[in-house]
């Protein structure tokens, strides 16, 4: 049996990079969630004109998430981060600014630059995670993601303590930005030049031999002859049943994650009657659950498979916010919140695995692109739209909505199994087989 490669110190600092600034967009994020109570009050807006502001951070998120994959294949992973920790500190910078000064249109405008960074940022940095998984031969997004989560424990036990003495808002997050400023050098220095810009070069020189950079054949086409590179090939992915079924899953996944982290808080105040200190320290909760879920969940994947654990996932998930809806405890609603993020914990990580599983490498980045602008699309949906039915039904109410996503995903993780590669010869078989799964047993090393 194959032993996976040994990591050299270069690949091996790629990763800590990835794994660093994954933990301060997490600090960021969470840093935002935990004083929405704050900024909702000094904005002194409705939970449905706080939709609008929150509406922000979903265009910003969209505009990046939708040209990152391009971006990347064009200038390379590391060029597309940089310029996506830049955006990120400065909307840090201005929603600091706009909270200070109770300017509604300066937060909005902050988190439009903020969700910019993260869209760009966070493709990129699953196309380099990828990328480092293929490299390694081992897992490496779940623990990238709970990185993320981890992040998040660390921003909202801050958030938590900072509302609880009443610290201003806008010097909170100036803060923030200073440490994701540092993180995000370190990060752009430490990661390699090109990864997605030198796959799609090496997909058209080894795809049409001899052709030079103004051939007509060397456009760095994928499976089928489609292009993988722009617009045009980043839809043509999508002519694959199977990865639309995972596209859904992610979707489904990310608004059930997605939706804690812009309502928790909020939800938590105004739907269970608990103070701000309490809503955020909910949100900690989960995202203590989100980072269990994450870095535990290596052995249950290999034990059971992805479409297993993902089912079992969204349906725990689904309880959770069951009980947070239907409850009329605050103290079980806060308790229910544990599973809720420990059922939405694997879902994104394990999803983007899943679309590149079984792909040519040089298809690998539109798919992962592909499937991470699904996932990211319920923040376009999420916020705006939970909140403007929330000033109809209430917003444990308008949460219902994730539980319908959360059944239908469980109703479809079959798209999750690796697919069979055909049998033509010796290099098929068992031993190719394990290629397009996750591998097990004594094959499977740890994931750090």
């Amino acid at each position: 049996m194959k032993n996976p490669p040994l990591m050299d110190a270069a690949t091996r600092r790629w990763r800590a990079a990835l794994f660093l600034f994954m933990l301060a967009t997490g600090v960021s994020m969470a840093s935002w969630v935990a004083r929405t109570p704050a900024v909702r009050d000094a904005l002194e807006v409705s939970t449905g004109s706080m939709g609008l502001v929150l509406f922000g951070l979903s265009i910003g998120s969209m505009a990046g998430v939708l040209v990152s994959g391009g971006l990347v294949r064009r200038h390379g992973g590391r060029s597309v981060i940089a310029l996506g920790a830049g955006l990120l500190v400065a909307g840090l910078a201005v929603i600091a600014g706009g909270a200070a000064l109770e300017v509604s249109a300066g937060v909005f405008g902050g988190l439009a630059l903020f969700g910019a960074g993260m869209g760009l940022a966070e493709v990129a940095f699953n196309i380099e995670g990828a990328a480092v998984e293929r490299t390694l031969g081992r897992p490496v997004l779940p623990v990238l993601h709970g990185c993320f989560s981890l992040g998040t424990v660390v921003g909202a036990l801050a958030g938590m303590a900072l509302t609880a003495v009443r610290f201003p808002v806008g010097w909170h997050l100036a803060t923030v930005a200073v440490a994701v400023t540092a993180a995000g050098v370190w990060t752009v220095r430490a990661v390699p030049a090109g990864t997605g810009r030198a796959e799609a070069e090496a997909e058209a020189d080894a795809q049409n031999p001899g052709s030079g950079p103004g051939s007509e054949t060397g456009t760095g086409q994928g499976a089928g002859g489609e292009r993988t590179g722009g617009v045009r090939g980043q839809l043509a992915v999508w002519r694959d049943r199977r990865l639309v079924l995972i596209g859904l899953i992610v979707l489904a996944m990310a608004f059930a994650e997605g939706s804690a982290n812009d309502w928790l808080p909020l939800l938590m105040v105004d739907g269970h009657g608990t103070s701000a200190t309490a809503g955020s320290l909910t949100f900690m909760l989960f995202a203590v659950a989100m980072t269990t879920g994450r870095f535990a969940g290596g052995p249950l994947l290999v034990r059971y498979g992805p479409a297993a654990v993902v089912r079992a996932s969204a349906l725990v998930a689904a309880v959770g916010v069951a009980l947070v809806i239907f409850s009329s405890s605050a103290l079980l609603a806060g308790a229910a919140v544990v599973l809720w993020g420990l059922g939405a914990s694997l879902g994104f990580p394990v999803t983007i695995s899943a679309a590149g599983e079984g792909a040519r490498p040089e298809d690998a980045s539109a798919r992962v692109a592909a499937v991470s602008t699904a996932g990211y699309a319920a923040f376009l949906v999420g916020p705006p739209s939970l909140g403007f039915l929330a000033d109809h039904v209430g917003l444990r109410n308008a949460m219902v909505v994730v539980l319908v996503l959360l059944g239908g995903a469980a109703l479809i993780t079959r798209a999750l199994r690796s697919p069979v590669p055909e049998r033509e010869g010796p290099g098929t078989g068992a031993a190719a087989s394990r290629e397009g799964r996750p591998r097990t047993g004594s094959d499977q090393p740890d994931l750090v």
